[in-house]
C-alpha cells in the first residue's frame, strides 16, 4: 500500500547541502519520490512511496535533532504521482521575496507567528465569537477557486511574493482588530504569513495548525470547509468525502468543474479552469485571448 506524506519544519539549519545529501541517499534508498527543499530556515517536503519504507524514512529523519518533532501528514496517493525524487537547497524555505527580513526563526520555529489552532479549536472560536472571526487563505489566489473556507477572504495573489504588497495596502485595514484564522495546504506558508501580519498591524492572528489537509482529516466536507483541495503533483486536486461540493466554474461556459489545464500556449504558467466539455474545443485551451492568438 502506498501514500504520501505532507511535512515541514522551520528550524535553523548551518549546513543546508549536508543536509541535503543526507535526505537525498535515505529518500534514494527507500525508493521514494516527491520534493523535498532545504534552507537555513528549515525543511519542507512532500514525498510517495510504500507505507513501510514512509515509515522508515519518518524515523530516520527523526534522528537529526532539529527535526525530531516533525509532524507528517498522511494523504491519499502513490510514488507515481510524482515523476522523480528532487531535493534541492533554496535561500527560503517558502518563496517570499527577502522574508529573512520579514521574520526570524529559533529551536521553536518561526518567531512572532500566530496562535496554532486544532480544527476542533477552530470550530470552538468560530462559535464563540461568530462573524468576528475571519478567514484569510494564504494560496495563490486561483487555488481558491476550487476550494476554501466559507466566507474566506482571499487575496489578489499569484505567488507567494505577492503576499507582501497585498498586506501592506489598505485593503484590510478594516479586519485587523478581528479574529484572523490564516489557513493554507499543509500549515507551512501560515506560519510566515501570520507574522507578517502581526508585523503590520493585525492584532489577534491565528494559523490552522496542519493546514487545510488536517482539517480534511478531520471534518471532511461536513465542516467549515468547501470544494476540492488544490496539489501540486499528478493528482492535481484532492477531495475529502463522497460528497465534495464542486465550486469552480468553467472559465468559459460556468458549468461547476475543478478541473485545471495548463493554457495551450508554451510561454504562459497560468492555468486555465475548464470544463470536461469545454476542454475538447483546442481553441479554448487558454488562459487568454491574448494568449491564444500569441500561440
Amino acid at each position: 500500500m502506498q501514500k504520501i506524506l505532507l511535512y515541514y519544519k522551520f528550524a535553523p539549519i548551518s549546513d543546508p547541502e549536508a543536509v541535503k545529501l543526507w535526505q537525498k541517499n535515505l529518500t534514494l534508498s527507500l525508493n521514494l519520490r516527491g520534493r523535498i527543499l532545504i534552507s537555513t530556515q528549515g525543511l519542507n517536503g512532500t514525498v510517495g512511496g510504500e507505507m513501510d519504507d514512509l515509515k522508515a524514512y519518518i524515523k530516520e529523519t527523526k534522528t537529526y535533532s532539529a527535526f525530531k518533532d516533525v509532524v507528517f501528514k498522511w494523504s491519499d496517493g502513490t510514488r507515481e504521482d510524482f515523476p522523480r525524487m528532487g531535493v534541492k537547497t533554496r535561500r527560503e524555505l517558502v518563496g517570499f521575496q527577502n522574508s529573512e527580513d520579514e521574520f526570524k526563526v529559533d529551536e521553536k520555529g518561526v518567531v512572532g507567528g500566530g496562535v496554532h489552532l486544532k480544527p476542533k479549536q477552530v470550530h470552538e472560536l468560530v462559535e464563540q465569537f461568530g462573524d468576528d472571526v475571519i478567514f484569510f487563505d494564504g494560496r495563490n489566489e486561483h487555488e481558491a477557486k476550487i476550494g476554501k473556507f466559507k466566507n474566506a477572504i482571499v487575496p489578489n495573489t499569484n505567488t507567494s511574493r505577492d503576499f507582501i504588497a497585498e498586506l501592506e495596502s489598505d485593503k484590510y485595514d478594516d479586519i485587523k482588530g478581528k479574529k484572523i484564522v490564516t489557513y493554507c495546504t499543509g500549515g507551512i506558508r501560515c506560519e510566515v504569513i501570520s507574522a507578517m501580519m502581526k508585523k503590520r498591524g493585525f492584532t489577534d492572528v491565528y494559523q490552522m495548525d496542519g493546514g487545510i489537509v488536517k482539517y480534511g482529516e478531520a471534518y471532511g466536507d461536513d465542516g467549515l470547509w468547501e470544494g476540492s483541495l488544490r496539489v501540486f503533483d499528478d493528482r492535481m486536486t484532492v477531495e475529502f468525502s463522497d460528497h465534495t461540493k464542486t465550486i469552480g466554474e468553467c472559465t468559459h461556459c460556468q458549468s461547476k468543474t475543478s478541473n485545471f489545464e495548463n493554457c495551450a500556449w508554451a510561454n504562459c504558467n497560468d492555468l486555465v479552469l475548464i470544463c470536461e466539455n469545454c476542454k475538447q474545443n483546442p481553441d479554448l485551451l487558454f488562459h487568454t485571448e491574448a494568449c491564444r492568438q500569441e500561440a
